[in-house]
């Protein structure tokens, strides 16, 4: 009924349900409408084949923000983070593996296999990154103050800023590379072993479309010695259940506090008169009034899909369309009747299963990666693929029936527009590709599948709406990041239409599934409302 709801969320991804959670919690009336059958967006579980609960998308956690774990108390919703140690396996041809983790000896003596000097540098360079992270990590529930407004709310924001990075002293430098290079040059700096490089280098270019040698990945990198799992700073985790864990924990905090989430509702059209959203219209012709709306979906869809253009200034549609979602990454789940034996392992003293809770990387060398990524920049997929691997049943035995066990891949590159055919003709062809690869190193894999789901960038943008299959609503490039991302001018959650809002990746803190973006929307719709 009109005047039912204050505000409309359009898209239940997890960024939309921390900001209706939030905002229900301030006594607002809340509507999350959702296109899909179940809640999460990229953040889900889906139960592909019988007994198999696979997180479709996104696959691991570190980044959720422990404010929002505690403010929405998420545990008594079902929310649990499985710590993962070791958290890093990378076999190599020769075979030889290193394997890496939260346990400083293990970590320390593996290293050493490969470089005594590797093994003493990388305690210096964690303990560089975590101060680094103390300058960056409080930004990160910031709204970014617009440096070209000087409206006298920027100018503290501002200046707090440049005193904290003064404070970084000889750290200084570091950050701004972190912040803005290529994150080989930095690996090469410190390490001299490529094995150890190519452990860390892998984690630099997940969903980029970009090498390790092309600047802006440092920052990606950067990403992934942030966060915590069970306040252990800088370790990843799976979530009981699947990434869908996390989802429907913060689905179950948003409704009791009131929050309504209506799915197969597919938003057709946001509603304007005069400058101001007035409400949505759902794919079925209905029309549901609010004074707010806030738009979990990207910029793309929000503002060249679900607004009519004529009601926005002509300079900021060209600014949109000029977003970069450059991507690479492609996705298979697959269902195993066992574990795969990699050659690697065996006789070691590891115990059983150990190498398996954690990442898999599969890139022999820095120059394999780099002629990966040169496939992809002139339109083909990746003759000799990245692999990064999970199996969380290891770890999870409720994603899995007895004995068996789902894993995932997550590949690089795969690039969204390929210059010979299509990925609804290549993508099964790319993924037997990447199976013959990690049969190279566990020769029982292929034999292993029971089943396999292949999610090529086309489908990521089909089935989870993600503009180019980018996973981070776009790229997390230093043109987009800050008080740029989406755009100069609109880093604060708002848009030029009044109370019509972003409140997903597509807005600082950017990709990751971190609740950071909706969390700081709701605080900027919340400070509206009292204005």
């Amino acid at each position: 009924m009109p005047g039912a709801y204050d505000i409309i969320i359009v898209g239940a991804g997890h960024n939309g349900l921390v900001t209706a959670a939030y905002l229900a919690r301030a006594g607002l009336r809340v509507l999350v409408l959702e296109r899909r059958d179940v809640v999460g967006g990229a953040c889900v579980t889906e139960e592909l084949w019988p007994g198999f609960k696979v997180s479709t998308a996104s696959y691991v956690n570190s980044l959720l923000r422990p404010e929002i774990i505690r403010d929405l108390e998420l545990a008594r919703h079902g929310f649990e983070l499985l710590p993962r140690s070791p958290s890093s396996f990378t076999p190599f041809p020769d075979g030889r593996f290193l394997l890496m983790g939260p346990d400083k000896e293990l970590t320390r003596h593996e290293v050493s296999k490969f470089s005594r000097r590797d093994a003493d540098a990388l305690p210096r360079y964690e303990a560089m990154l975590e101060r680094v992270a103390d300058f960056i990590e409080p930004t990160l529930l910031q709204t970014p103050p617009d440096p070209w407004s000087l409206r006298p709310r920027n100018l503290p924001q501002l200046a707090g800023l440049g005193w904290r990075f003064l404070k970084l002293g000889r750290d200084g430098p570091r950050a701004l590379e972190i912040l803005t290079g290529a994150a080989r040059p930095i690996l090469d700096r410190w390490f001299e072993s490529e094995e150890l490089k190519i452990a860390l280098a892998t984690d630099a270019i997940i969903g980029a479309m970009a090498s390790a040698s092309v600047p802006g990945t440092a920052y990606v990198l950067f990403h992934h010695v942030m966060g915590e799992c069970n306040g252990v700073r800088g370790m990843w985790g799976y979530v009981r259940g699947g990434m869908g864990g996390i989802s429907n924990a913060l689905a179950s905090a948003a409704r009791a506090r009131g929050v309504d989430i209506r799915v197969n509702s597919p938003v057709a059209r946001i509603l304007t008169r005069a400058g101001r959203v007035t409400g949505v219209a759902l794919d079925d012709g209905t029309e549901l009034t609010a004074p707010r709306v806030a738009s979990n979906a990207d910029a793309h869809v929000t503002f060249l899909k679900l607004v009519e253009e004529g009601d926005l200034p002509p300079d900021f549609v060209s600014a949109v369309r000029a977003i970069d979602y450059s991507s690479a990454s492609l996705k298979i789940n697959v269902a195993l009747s066992e574990l795969p034996d990699f050659s690697a392992v065996k006789g070691s003293a590891l115990p059983p299963d150990a190498h398996l809770r954690g990442t898999i990387h599969i890139a022999p060398t820095l120059d394999y990666m780099e002629q990966a990524y040169d496939d992809a920049k002139y339109g083909r997929p990746s003759a000799n693929p990245i692999l990064e691997c999970t199996i969380p049943s290891v770890l999870d035995t409720t994603v899995a029936p007895a004995g068996k066990h789902v894993m995932s891949f997550f590949v690089q590159y795969a690039p969204y527009r390929l210059r010979n055919g299509g990925w609804d003709q290549e993508k099964d062809r790319f993924a037997d590709r990447c199976f013959d690869i990690l049969n190279e190193y566990a020769p029982n894999f292929k034999r292993a599948v029971i089943d396999r789901q292949v999610l090529s960038p086309l489908d990521l943008e089909r089935r989870f709406g993600l503009t180019g299959g980018n996973i981070f609503q776009g790229a997390m490039t230093l043109p987009q990041l800050f008080f740029l991302r989406p755009l100069p001018g609109y880093a604060d959650y708002r848009s030029p239409i009044k109370g019509l809002y972003l409140c997903g990746s597509a807005t600082h803190p950017g990709g990751g599934v971190m609740g950071a973006c909706g969390y700081n929307a709701a605080r900027e719709i919340l400070r509206d409302g009292k204005r």
